[in-house]
């Protein structure tokens, strides 16, 4: 059967990590939308440069435009098996908009949906985020706490030196998490209704979270 996974949860709570490890272990497209709407542009097509003409305003892509380059996404032979989809929807207009295009694309078929959602203390994502470090060349993620690189400020895979983001910092990331509960958090809710979201307990190692998350796909 059909696996159409999406994921939840405030900044810095590891979805990207677990996410991309789970893409790999089910054989499913990673699909996250600041990596689709970069290659759109990319690829210098019509969307991608509508897409382009509102970031490079600093504004946001318009909804309805960034559910039809998700669509197109979803609808490719890549994704007919499932999907792992990270970074949408981000709001109850997307999550209705994600609803239409699945129906769109499976029809008569079956599919698993599920929501999994992220929960985790704000006070150790607050960490995570003021230690986070990144490498500009491959986007490795590390953190000087809780994942630090075998050579300090030194990407494992590239060598190169790691960079921390001038808003990594505990004053915006407070501001991050109220924009977050505020816009997105009420997702939790619309999947819950609908009896397809599924918590996990997102506090421990990589290895213990992803032994839950396993739980959760597999049960």
């Amino acid at each position: 059967m059909k696996q159409e996974l999406i994921f939840l949860g405030p900044p810095a709570c590891g979805k990207g990590t677990q996410t991309n490890k789970l893409s790999e272990y089910l054989g499913f497209p990673h699909v996250d939308t600041g990596s689709l709407l970069r290659a759109e542009i990319a690829s210098g097509t019509k969307e991608g440069a509508i897409a382009k003409s509102f970031i490079d305003k600093g504004q946001l892509v318009p909804v309805e435009l960034v559910g039809e380059i998700i669509g197109k996404k979803l609808a490719t032979d890549d994704c007919k098996n499932g999907y792992v989809l990270d970074g949408y929807p981000r709001s109850l207009e997307q999550a209705k908009m994600l609803e239409i295009i699945n129906n769109k694309i499976d029809g008569k078929n079956t599919a698993s949906f599920k929501a999994i959602y992220f929960d985790i203390d704000t006070n150790i994502l607050i960490e995570r985020i003021i230690h986070r470090q990144s490498c500009p060349k491959c986007g490795e993620i590390y953190n000087k706490k809780f994942k630090p690189p075998k050579v300090d400020n030194i990407c494992d895979i590239c060598s190169v030196e790691l960079k921390t983001r001038a808003d990594d910092n505990e004053e915006i990331a407070k501001a991050r998490f109220e924009t977050y509960y505020r816009e997105t958090a009420p997702l939790v809710e619309f999947y819950e209704k609908k009896g397809v979201l599924y918590k996990i307990d997102a506090n421990g190692t990589i290895d213990e979270v992803w032994e839950r998350l396993l739980k959760v796909i597999e049960g």
